[in-house]
Protein backbone atom coordinates (compact mmCIF):
# COMPACT_ATOMS: atom_id res chain seq x y z
CA UNK A 1 0.00 0.00 0.00
CA UNK A 2 2.73 2.23 0.84
CA UNK A 3 4.18 2.05 -2.58
CA UNK A 4 1.21 2.23 -4.35
CA UNK A 5 2.09 -1.14 -6.07
CA UNK A 6 -0.67 -2.25 -8.69
CA UNK A 7 0.40 -6.01 -9.06
CA UNK A 8 -1.78 -6.24 -5.61
CA UNK A 9 -4.97 -4.95 -7.16
CA UNK A 10 -7.59 -7.36 -6.84
CA UNK A 11 -5.71 -9.62 -4.51
CA UNK A 12 -7.10 -7.57 -1.28
CA UNK A 13 -8.61 -4.69 -0.82
CA UNK A 14 -8.60 -2.20 2.08
CA UNK A 15 -10.86 -0.47 4.04
CA UNK A 16 -10.25 2.46 5.80
CA UNK A 17 -12.41 2.95 8.87
CA UNK A 18 -11.75 6.42 9.85
CA UNK A 19 -13.73 7.58 6.40
CA UNK A 20 -15.93 4.55 5.90
CA UNK A 21 -13.68 3.76 2.23
CA UNK A 22 -12.40 0.49 0.50
CA UNK A 23 -9.84 1.38 -2.17
CA UNK A 24 -7.08 -1.14 -4.51
CA UNK A 25 -4.41 -1.37 -2.97
CA UNK A 26 -2.21 1.18 -5.77
CA UNK A 27 -4.81 3.81 -4.40
CA UNK A 28 -3.34 7.33 -4.63
CA UNK A 29 -5.16 9.03 -1.68
CA UNK A 30 -3.43 10.02 1.23
CA UNK A 31 -2.34 6.92 3.61
CA UNK A 32 -4.23 6.31 6.33
CA UNK A 33 -3.25 5.60 9.83
CA UNK A 34 -2.14 1.33 10.58
CA UNK A 35 -5.04 1.25 12.78
CA UNK A 36 -7.76 2.45 10.54
CA UNK A 37 -7.06 -0.20 7.57
CA UNK A 38 -8.80 -3.49 7.45
CA UNK A 39 -7.51 -5.88 4.65
CA UNK A 40 -10.47 -7.62 2.67
CA UNK A 41 -10.06 -10.38 0.12
CA UNK A 42 -12.79 -9.11 -2.07
CA UNK A 43 -14.74 -6.10 -2.56
CA UNK A 44 -17.96 -7.32 -2.11
CA UNK A 45 -16.99 -8.18 1.72
CA UNK A 46 -15.76 -4.73 2.19
CA UNK A 47 -19.28 -3.49 0.78
CA UNK A 48 -20.47 -6.11 3.01
CA UNK A 49 -18.68 -4.72 5.75
CA UNK A 50 -20.17 -1.18 5.41
CA UNK A 51 -17.25 0.64 3.36
CA UNK A 52 -17.92 2.39 0.24
CA UNK A 53 -15.87 1.80 -3.27
CA UNK A 54 -13.13 5.09 -3.10
CA UNK A 55 -14.20 7.83 -5.99
CA UNK A 56 -10.49 7.73 -6.78
CA UNK A 57 -9.24 4.22 -7.81
CA UNK A 58 -12.76 3.01 -8.15
CA UNK A 59 -12.12 -0.66 -6.69
CA UNK A 60 -15.79 -1.89 -7.46
CA UNK A 61 -14.85 -1.71 -10.77
CA UNK A 62 -13.50 -5.65 -12.61
CA UNK A 63 -10.43 -3.76 -14.69
CA UNK A 64 -7.16 -4.93 -12.85
CA UNK A 65 -5.44 -2.25 -14.80
CA UNK A 66 -6.99 0.60 -12.40
CA UNK A 67 -8.42 4.45 -13.36
CA UNK A 68 -5.24 5.84 -13.81
CA UNK A 69 -3.71 2.56 -16.82
CA UNK A 70 -7.81 2.94 -18.28
CA UNK A 71 -7.45 6.89 -18.47
CA UNK A 72 -4.21 6.19 -20.35
CA UNK A 73 -5.64 3.54 -22.65
CA UNK A 74 -8.43 5.93 -23.41
CA UNK A 75 -6.70 8.61 -24.28
CA UNK A 76 -4.21 6.19 -26.67
CA UNK A 77 -7.15 5.35 -28.09
CA UNK A 78 -8.38 8.99 -28.87
CA UNK A 79 -4.84 9.79 -29.70
CA UNK A 80 -4.89 6.78 -32.47
CA UNK A 81 -8.30 7.54 -34.06
CA UNK A 82 -8.06 11.19 -34.44
CA UNK A 83 -4.07 12.18 -35.12
CA UNK A 84 -4.95 13.81 -37.98
CA UNK A 85 -6.86 16.44 -36.33
CA UNK A 86 -6.00 19.16 -34.40
CA UNK A 87 -5.30 17.86 -31.12
CA UNK A 88 -4.32 19.24 -27.81
CA UNK A 89 -4.26 18.79 -24.45
CA UNK A 90 -7.51 20.86 -23.71
CA UNK A 91 -9.31 18.54 -26.73
CA UNK A 92 -8.44 15.80 -25.70
CA UNK A 93 -9.28 16.69 -21.73
CA UNK A 94 -12.83 17.97 -22.72
CA UNK A 95 -13.42 15.03 -24.84
CA UNK A 96 -12.59 12.63 -21.91
CA UNK A 97 -14.18 15.06 -19.60
CA UNK A 98 -11.41 15.53 -16.92
CA UNK A 99 -8.99 18.41 -16.23
CA UNK A 100 -6.22 19.06 -18.84
CA UNK A 101 -3.58 18.61 -16.08
CA UNK A 102 -4.96 15.34 -14.33
CA UNK A 103 -4.84 13.90 -17.30
CA UNK A 104 -1.48 15.21 -19.00
CA UNK A 105 -0.02 13.73 -15.63
CA UNK A 106 -1.96 10.41 -15.31
CA UNK A 107 -0.81 9.63 -19.24
CA UNK A 108 3.07 10.77 -18.17
CA UNK A 109 3.04 8.58 -15.02
CA UNK A 110 1.39 5.50 -16.64
CA UNK A 111 3.41 5.44 -20.09
CA UNK A 112 6.19 7.69 -19.58
CA UNK A 113 5.33 10.43 -21.85
CA UNK A 114 2.85 13.34 -22.42
CA UNK A 115 -0.03 13.19 -24.81
CA UNK A 116 1.49 15.58 -26.63
CA UNK A 117 4.86 13.45 -27.06
CA UNK A 118 2.37 10.67 -28.13
CA UNK A 119 0.22 12.71 -30.58
CA UNK A 120 3.62 13.42 -32.34
CA UNK A 121 4.94 9.66 -32.29
CA UNK A 122 2.15 8.61 -33.86
CA UNK A 123 1.98 11.03 -36.31
CA UNK A 124 5.55 10.48 -37.28
CA UNK A 125 4.96 6.50 -37.06
CA UNK A 126 2.49 7.27 -40.12
CA UNK A 127 4.31 9.62 -41.87
CA UNK A 128 7.31 6.52 -42.17
CA UNK A 129 4.55 4.47 -43.58
CA UNK A 130 3.49 7.23 -45.98
CA UNK A 131 7.06 7.92 -46.73
CA UNK A 132 7.88 4.32 -47.69
CA UNK A 133 4.56 3.44 -49.46
CA UNK A 134 3.11 6.14 -51.56
CA UNK A 135 4.89 8.62 -53.52
CA UNK A 136 3.19 11.74 -51.54
CA UNK A 137 5.73 14.67 -51.31
CA UNK A 138 6.67 15.56 -48.07
CA UNK A 139 4.09 18.46 -47.57
CA UNK A 140 1.19 16.37 -48.37
CA UNK A 141 3.06 13.80 -45.92
CA UNK A 142 2.81 16.10 -43.05
CA UNK A 143 -0.74 17.52 -43.63
CA UNK A 144 -2.05 14.17 -44.15
CA UNK A 145 -1.08 13.12 -40.86
CA UNK A 146 -2.01 16.18 -38.54
CA UNK A 147 0.74 18.36 -38.99
CA UNK A 148 0.55 22.18 -39.62
CA UNK A 149 3.04 22.87 -41.50
CA UNK A 150 6.09 20.97 -43.46
CA UNK A 151 8.75 22.79 -41.54
CA UNK A 152 7.48 21.59 -37.97
CA UNK A 153 6.76 18.06 -39.69
CA UNK A 154 10.46 17.87 -40.70
CA UNK A 155 12.03 18.94 -37.82
CA UNK A 156 9.81 16.87 -35.66
CA UNK A 157 10.30 14.32 -37.81
CA UNK A 158 14.24 14.73 -37.98
CA UNK A 159 14.67 14.82 -33.86
CA UNK A 160 12.90 11.89 -33.45
CA UNK A 161 13.80 9.57 -36.34
CA UNK A 162 17.25 11.11 -36.90
CA UNK A 163 16.66 11.66 -41.08
CA UNK A 164 15.06 14.06 -42.32
CA UNK A 165 11.54 12.42 -44.19
CA UNK A 166 13.98 12.78 -47.93
CA UNK A 167 16.41 11.31 -46.54
CA UNK A 168 14.76 8.31 -44.85
CA UNK A 169 12.64 7.93 -48.18
CA UNK A 170 16.15 7.08 -49.65
CA UNK A 171 16.89 4.49 -46.83
CA UNK A 172 16.08 1.14 -48.01
CA UNK A 173 13.93 -1.20 -46.78
CA UNK A 174 14.76 -3.09 -43.37
CA UNK A 175 17.43 -0.52 -42.41
CA UNK A 176 20.15 -1.59 -44.15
Amino acid sequence: MIERDTRYDGKYYVGIRSTGIVCRPSCRSRLPKPENVMIYPSVEEALNAGFRPCKRCKPETPSSLGPDAEIAEAVMKYIKERYREPLTLETIAAELLMSPYHLQRVVKRVTGLTPTKHVQKIRVEQAQILLKSTQLNVAEIAYAVGFKNPSHFSATFKKMIGSTPNEYRLEPVGGG
